[in-house]
């Protein structure tokens, strides 16, 4: 009995006696739940344009934020050296698809996969060459990016909200708002959903699959750049990035793995979740919830909506 009050009751009643802890809780997962959603945007622009799973989507934030920092500590002024970077992602969705897409045209999505799968090898490969694998120092403040915090008091206690958390909010609010914009009103957005519906049907109509995927793969390496810029200023730059990248599979679980909203709203279910559960159920289940609590959420939705709270319920005829 006394575990099961440790459990079900004690952690509210925390959470009343202390609400100022609660809302900086809340507001903590808030931010990293915004950010797991633009890395599931990732995910999603090329899920979209291709109907595979990008596995490289991780380390490509990290070889976007690398690139970044490495060309600054080079010498290179850190606005120039953010349109250098932009023009890496582009050589690189360029590459990928003249290399690796273009000769794997109509086949499975299993082979795609695998090739994702050889590309976040060679990347990873690739970084480590040019960068080196220690961990950088991302260069915020030469970006702009405010330092410090701001201290309110709430409910009878002072809520702490770090400068770059809001604007780190307020940036992945912005893409992701554009980002469906662009999917749902655009001519470029409308045949992206064309071919993800069928490639041969948007051949059959025209729709180049090789401009699609060049810009689909350019889009997520925009989103996986500002992502590492994010992450990397609220810790640093490092290949541990790849492992939080991996977050957003539970958010595109839960949202589904063709929903930008749904993205949006996975990655604020996950964020909140999994900081609820470390601050208050953590010491009783043990430090480190945070790290699998999320894939635990995911596969209860997986028992119960397989497709997500917004992806397409899939109906077969036989």
């Amino acid at each position: 009995m006394d575990i099961l009050y440790k459990i079900f009751i004690d952690p509210f009643v925390q959470m009343g006696g202390a609400p100022d802890l609660l809302v900086q809780t809340l507001w903590e997962g808030l931010v990293g739940g915004v950010l797991y959603a633009l890395i599931a945007l990732g995910f999603v622009l090329i899920f979209k344009a291709s109907g595979v799973f990008n596995f490289a989507q991780g380390i490509m934030v990290v070889f976007a934020a690398l690139t970044l920092v490495g060309l600054h500590e080079h010498g290179v002024p850190a606005y120039v050296a953010l349109a250098l970077t932009i023009a890496v992602m582009f050589g690189l969705a360029f590459t990928i698809e003249r290399l690796v897409l273009r000769p794997l045209v109509n086949q499975p999505d299993i082979i795609l996969f695998m090739a994702t799968f050889g590309m976040t090898y060679f990347l990873i490969g690739l970084g480590e060459l040019v960068f080196g694998g220690n961990p950088k120092i991302m260069i915020a403040s030469e970006l702009g990016l405010p330092r410090g915090a701001i201290e309110i008091k709430m409910l009878g206690g002072f809520v702490s909200l770090q400068k770059i958390d809001i604007a780190a909010a307020i940036i992945a609010s912005i893409m992701v708002t554009v980002l469906a914009i662009f999917f749902q009103k655009t001519r470029i957005g409308r045949a992206l959903r064309a071919v993800a519906d069928s490639h041969k049907a948007a051949l059959s109509v025209g729709i180049s699959l090789e401009q699609i995927w060049v810009i689909v793969w350019f889009a997520a390496g925009i989103v996986a750049l500002a992502t590492g810029i994010m992450w990397g200023a609220r810790s640093d730059v490092s290949f541990a990035l790849e492992i939080i990248a991996l977050k957003a599979l539970p958010v595109l679980i839960l949202g589904g793995f063709t929903s930008i909203p749904g993205a949006i709203v996975g990655g604020v279910i996950i964020g909140v979740g999994e900081k609820l559960g470390e601050f208050y159920w953590g010491p009783l289940l043990g430090s480190g919830i945070e790290s699998w609590l999320a894939y635990v959420i995911a596969l209860i939705f997986l028992l119960f909506r397989p497709q997500g709270l917004f992806g397409e319920r899939i109906i077969e005829r036989i």
